[in-house]
């Protein structure tokens, strides 16, 4: 079976970069804001080490303008505070031997704070877990140019949450503007084969619903608060926000934590072995993001607008540093570049001719779903957001408005895909699903 390889392959690529994250200080997501905006808060951030989270009462709570906490929630955002730089974990070999190495670390580290709010990281855990239930090339075809992937088994979009938040707040867009038509393309042509897609989950029914896979339910995302919510404790130090803008900052994280649920809630708990299903499974997410969107927006332009012009300026600087280290270390290039670039995804006419051995009807259905997926891709490459996007509203509704453009794709590409799948036969249907399979890189 392949699913206890899958799990330890993740766990056991998480733990080799966890020791590598939690033995480095500096470079990492922030680099110190706290110690560098307002003195730090509480203690917690100076020395590029925020202390550990603790629960108390009901929703967030923050002591605003000093040191400590009100009851409630307090925010663990470590990994902004060290940890590998970005060439570091990027340019990491990811090896079999690795993960047979680190199988005696500690298995917790992949829930690790530093680790997964680090966009690199979780990069590579996505990369060992995406190509670890699939049968080809050692880099998989469907893989971003930073190096993830946009479907990891029968999941689309690990790491939704964190994507979204590292390029509101962080500006640090690689991980989000990384998906496109490209992650359409392979809803369609899925890499794995059924073997492979249920590896992912479990095969046993536990209680009254069947539990979910460990690595996949984690690449969905983090349900430990101080890990899913938004980095507030940065925040209150760099804008030193008064006491009614600290009711709304409290406001904000509490929204921060409700999205980051709504997204974990969107992850698969069953195989989707169609293409029509994968792309069903696909707009599930989608909606699932800009519902969480649409939660956090009306907060954090609430804070924003309550802002000084000098807060404001405060608060926007958080992303400068975050911006240089994504300039100097990816060599993939802008993210306009990376959004925008025309995917190099030649439609496979003559395997689907081979198999499918189509007729007049099926042919005329085929082109359809092609001609609407060539207007899709040049959507979304039209819909590129420019880097200099200075403000963290400004930012989200950046994601909103992809976010609406990727839904209007998705759904366009699903009714053509289901109409000229209704014209296929079972065997027909059989041949077309195993065409991505069995593509080379």
């Amino acid at each position: 079976m392949l699913r206890p390889v899958i799990g330890i392959a993740v766990m056991a690529l998480a733990c080799m970069l966890a020791g590598t994250a939690l033995g480095k200080g500096g470079g990492g997501h922030g680099g110190g804001h706290g110690g560098g905006h307002g003195g730090g808060h509480g203690g917690g951030h100076g020395g590029g080490h925020h202390g550990g989270g603790h629960f108390g009462g009901h929703g967030f709570g923050h002591a605003h303008g000093g040191g400590g906490h009100r009851g409630g929630v307090r925010f663990a955002t470590g990994a902004r505070h060290g940890g590998p730089s970005f060439g570091q974990i990027r340019n990491a070999a990811v090896r079999p031997a690795n993960f047979r190495n680190a199988l005696n670390a500690n298995s917790g580290a992949f829930r690790n704070g530093r680790l997964i709010s680090n966009p690199a990281a979780r990069a590579q855990i996505a990369a060992a877990a995406a190509l670890a239930g699939w049968h080809g090339a050692s880099s998989g075809w469907w893989q971003h140019a930073g190096g993830g992937y946009g479907w990891v088994g029968p999941l689309f979009w690990p790491f939704a949450y964190n994507d979204v938040y590292d390029y509101t707040i962080w500006g640090d867009g690689l991980g989000f503007w990384g998906y496109g038509y490209p992650d359409i393309y392979a809803g369609i042509f899925g890499p794995y084969g059924y073997d492979g897609l249920s590896a992912y989950l479990p095969q046993r029914p536990q209680g009254r619903r069947q539990a979910r896979g460990v690595a996949l339910d984690q690449l969905c995302g983090s349900d430990r608060r101080e890990i899913v919510g938004l980095p507030i404790d940065q925040i209150a130090a760099a804008v030193q926000p008064t006491d009614a803008q600290g009711a709304s900052l409290d406001d904000l994280g509490n929204a921060s934590i409700q999205a980051a649920e709504m997204i974990r809630a969107s992850c698969p708990a069953q195989v989707a072995a169609t293409a029509p299903g994968r792309l069903a499974a696909m707009q599930q997410r989608i909606e699932a993001m800009e519902k969480a969107v649409d939660l956090v927006q009306p907060a954090l332009d609430k804070f924003y607008g309550s802002l000084t012009d000098e807060q404001k300026a405060r608060f926007n600087a958080m992303a400068e540093d975050q911006r240089r280290a994504t300039a100097s270390n990816n060599a993939g290039g802008s993210l306009v570049q990376n959004c925008g670039a025309s995917a190099a995804l030649d439609w496979p006419g003559a395997d689907i001719e081979a198999r499918l051995h189509p007729d007049g009807t099926q042919r005329a259905a085929l082109q359809v779903l092609q001609d609407t997926s060539a207007k899709v891709s040049a959507s979304l490459k039209a819909a590129c957001q420019p880097n200099e996007v200075m403000t963290p509203p400004a930012r989200m509704a950046g994601i909103r408005k992809r976010l609406d453009v990727m839904l209007d794709g998705v759904k366009s590409v699903r009714a053509a895909l289901e109409d000229f799948y209704a014209t296929l036969s079972d065997e027909q249907k059989a041949q077309f699903e195993a065409i991505g399979p069995r593509r080379t890189s």
